[in-house]
């Protein structure tokens, strides 16, 4: 895992966190059928964010996303059952495959895995 030491960062945190609400809130304005795969990249974002916020307050940083859900896993263990970590995880290469490549998700994907995302973020 390539984790960067930084001095811790509250503010930053909290920046991320403010930023992640706005986007919480913008939840339910997709059309899930119509708009998943930005469904499916606002709920990674979200969760990138709010990981982000915690390595700040841990004192790292990182540029890797898989080292965001790694860092999870490592840290936050007790905090997250290892099928939502493996969740988490596929939405990431989902979401670059939308970012990317300009894929498309399925909206059966979201309803799938929408309960373990908002436990995930919550």
């Amino acid at each position: 895992m390539d984790l960067i030491k930084i001095e811790k960062d509250p503010e930053r945190a909290r920046s991320l966190l403010r930023l992640s609400k706005l986007r919480i809130a913008k939840l339910d304005s997709f059309d899930e059928d119509k708009e998943s795969a930005l469904l499916a990249e606002s709920y990674y974002e979200i969760a990138k964010e709010l990981t982000t916020a915690l390595l700040f307050l841990d004192g790292y940083k990182t540029l890797s996303h898989t080292d965001l859900i790694d860092y999870l896993k490592m840290k936050y263990d007790a905090e997250f059952k290892e099928s939502e970590i493996e969740t988490l995880d596929t939405l990431r290469k989902r979401r670059n495959k939308v970012v990317y490549y300009g894929a498309f998700i399925e909206p059966g994907y979201i309803r799938r895995n929408k309960a373990t995302f908002i436990a995930s973020i919550k």
